[in-house]
């Protein structure tokens, strides 16, 4: 863990998605968010980013999302509001079931895709997502941009939140990401994703996000994790 005065800057790292994620790269990351079942992950991905995570000291987190695996979760779907919190609550109950086997406690909630841009916008879908969540959880920490509705919704409840940037993504000015069907989304280069880490940390930022399905995953969490951890401490 890194820090800048007192305050931890985390590498997270969004796991459990595609079957040829190496340990290597696991291990580059100070905290997991691993998928449970929405948009991808199953049983022995879960059981593997877990693993990882009593092995290497990780902290494990939940990356649930809409139930929509053939769109990876990208893209808003049409679902009634009580269906989408069974479906949060059952990708919930999947990763803690197997978390308590393996003796790793989840102490991050990070929603994935289109439900973590669209419960950022819609007070009402926030209080829905992560009020399940935390049903099954307990008052876990939530990651998610810095403004918007799921900030608001923690400070209300006095919940904990970790502000999040992203070091191999594209951003706008107002925090959201660039939309993968653009060009230049997507940040492939080691040193540009870590001078990206660098700024957002330097502006506030508590944890920075690598994605573990990146084209070139290991080498920028590689190359973030370097450029945090070689922050001078104030």
């Amino acid at each position: 863990m890194v820090t800048t005065g007192q305050r931890p800057i985390l590498l997270g790292l969004d796991a459990g998605e595609h079957d040829d994620e190496r340990d290597e790269l696991l291990a580059c990351a100070h905290a997991l968010s691993i998928a449970c079942g929405g948009h991808a992950g199953d049983e022995a991905s879960m059981t593997r980013c877990l693993r990882a995570c009593s092995a290497h000291g990780l902290r494990a987190g939940a990356h649930p999302s809409y139930p929509d695996r053939a769109g990876f979760g990208r893209t808003t779907i049409a679902i009634a509001p009580e269906a989408l919190r069974a479906s949060i609550l059952s990708q919930c109950c999947a990763l803690l079931d197997h978390a308590r086997e393996i003796g790793v406690p989840i102490e991050h909630v990070k929603l994935h895709g289109a439900l973590y841009h669209d419960a950022n916008r819609d007070p009402a879908l926030a209080a829905l997502v992560l009020g399940a969540a935390m049903e099954v959880f307990g008052p876990v920490t939530v990651v998610g941009p810095p403004r918007g509705a799921l900030f608001d919704f923690c400070a209300h409840g006095g919940d904990p939140f970790e502000r999040e940037g992203f070091a191999d993504r594209a951003m706008r000015p107002d925090g959201t990401l660039v939309p993968r069907s653009e060009p230049g989304a997507l940040i492939d280069d080691p040193e540009l994703a870590a001078a990206q880490a660098l700024r957002l940390a330097r502006e506030g930022h508590d944890t920075i996000c690598v994605h573990g399905d990146g084209p070139n995953a290991l080498a920028i969490a590689r190359a973030v994790r370097a450029a945090l951890d070689g922050l001078v401490r104030g």
